[in-house]
């Protein structure tokens, strides 16, 4: 508790700064009336031949705003009351040319909208091509249109599948101090996404949906997927049968309480329904959270119970705490909920996002996405049999981060 308190005085100090200067403010509308943004024809595009789309492979879904004065169509900040859907490619240089017709030379993502019934049936075509097999990625907290876009094209080359990328990208600020606007937008989407996922779910061809979310994504995910469970016309599990939380900013007792009555009931589980969380001591993004809403986070090990902190010290173990296992009237076949621990791997300044940043966490997480269940190589058991560690590697012998997780944009 002391720890905590210490915790939450730093974060005060730390923020006081902010607060004091104004940084933190309300969300502005802007100098351009947001119906100018999509006065275009370009915000409504028409159906195009075959091949249209060939240099831009993965596919996004988006509530951002999009900006449609120019030739090249951006995505922006703000929210939109409508989803729309488009194509994108992994950075690379290019000529930009803004409202003002300046151009100049950026990394930029290749972008553009696409006509929503064309959008559909590419998908079908690619994923029927690909035993129906689907990825799709939720992104987290400050994050911009090119960040989580980015991050899409990485975790397809990581995952090393060959079958569509979906990327749904929601008005996230790309700023550390909107968090709470963040929070805001990404409730505004709870009724889109799940209305998207639904659809896609639904779909005859659609036959597995490996679904990540990162960060503050996972509040987004995880009720879209209870409700299309709940509104599955199949007495089976649904399709989204592979789950992965990546540092998620959500309430752990939250997760504890509803998930085994949702999302991991015993049938769904024996259909092969699982859920693997990441989860750091060293997330310094999540400790935030922590402070801010009371209770820790399900993707940061700590103990809110300092007797059972204090419990774990008198053993020698480490003062981490973890959601817990499901408990069911009948247990089932399968283990369906794997939390794995990267605090000894853990890479970056914030420790945020280890499974795009760390070798040993990218590995793991490239495994679990291409369905190794029973994955052991690389991790330790801890006390609890549904948690395990990575191993730490000695400096001498570690890996480059940046070759392993795939970070090169080719």
């Amino acid at each position: 508790m002391v720890k905590r308190v210490l915790r939450a005085r730093v974060f005060i100090w730390l923020a006081l700064p902010f607060f004091a200067s104004g940084c933190i403010t309300p969300v502005e509308y802007g100098d351009v009336r947001h119906i100018d943004y999509i006065d275009n024809a370009r915000c409504q595009p028409e159906a195009k031949s075959d091949g249209t789309f060939i240099d831009q492979p993965y596919f996004v879904v988006t509530s951002r705003l999009p900006d449609c004065r120019t030739e090249r169509v951006t995505l922006l900040n703000h929210r939109s009351d409508i989803i729309r859907y488009g194509r994108f490619a992994a950075p690379q240089e290019m000529a930009v040319t803004s409202a003002k017709g300046k151009t100049k030379n950026v990394t930029a993502i290749p972008f553009s909208l696409s006509n929503n019934q064309q959008w559909w049936d590419d998908l079908s075509r690619e994923a029927q091509q690909h035993d129906g097999r689907i990825l799709l990625y939720v992104h987290g907290f400050k994050e911009t249109f090119f960040t989580s876009a980015r991050d899409s094209a990485q975790i397809s080359r990581l995952s090393g599948l060959d079958i569509p990328m979906v990327h749904y990208s929601w008005p996230s600020q790309g700023a550390l101090l909107k968090y709470a606007t963040d929070e805001t937008n990404m409730y505004y989407n709870e009724r889109q996404f799940r209305g998207f996922l639904t659809r896609l779910a639904q779909q005859p061809w659609t036959k597995e949906i490996i679904l990540v979310a990162h960060s503050l994504g996972a509040r987004l995910v995880i009720p879209a997927v209870e409700f299309v469970d709940r509104n599955s016309s199949s007495e089976d599990s649904s399709n989204i049968s592979n789950i992965i939380l990546a540092s998620p900013d959500v309430d752990r007792q939250d997760f504890e309480r509803d998930i085994a009555e949702t999302v991991l009931t015993t049938r769904r589980v024996n259909n092969d329904r699982r859920i693997t969380v990441y989860a750091s001591a060293k997330d310094r993004a999540l400790g935030a959270s922590y402070n801010i809403h009371g209770y820790p986070r399900l993707g940061r090990p700590d103990c809110f119970d300092p007797f059972e902190a204090a419990a774990l010290k008198e053993k020698g173990l480490p003062e981490r705490c973890y959601a817990s296992k499901t408990k069911y009237d009948t247990p089932p076949e399968k283990s369906g909920l794997t939390i794995i621990d990267t605090t000894e791997v853990s890479r970056g300044r914030t420790g945020h996002s280890d499974y795009l940043t760390s070798a040993a966490a990218c590995t793991d997480f490239m495994a679990i996405i291409n369905g190794e269940r029973n994955r052991t190589t690389g991790r330790e058991e801890t006390r609890l049999s549904h948690v395990f560690a990575l191993s730490p590697v000695p400096k001498d012998k570690r890996p480059d981060d940046s070759i392993v997780c795939r970070r090169d944009r080719n």
